[in-house]
């Protein structure tokens, strides 16, 4: 494995966000829409919790 895709694969799972053991096989297929969106609201929750108060 090219370890740039590893080292991409540890911080996602440092992070929480990798969960599937599976994705180590499969770093070169595409992804569903679906699958990078969720990723990415994942990401802006982490970063922006949708639940504290404004002020």
């Amino acid at each position: 494995m090219d370890e740039h895709k590893a080292e991409l694969v540890r911080k996602l799972a440092d992070l929480g966000i990798k969960k599937d053991p599976r994705w180590l096989d499969r770093l070169d297929e595409p992804a569903p829409l679906w699958v990078v969106l969720d990723l990415i609201m994942q990401m802006v929750e982490r970063k922006e919790p949708p639940h504290l108060p404004f002020d």
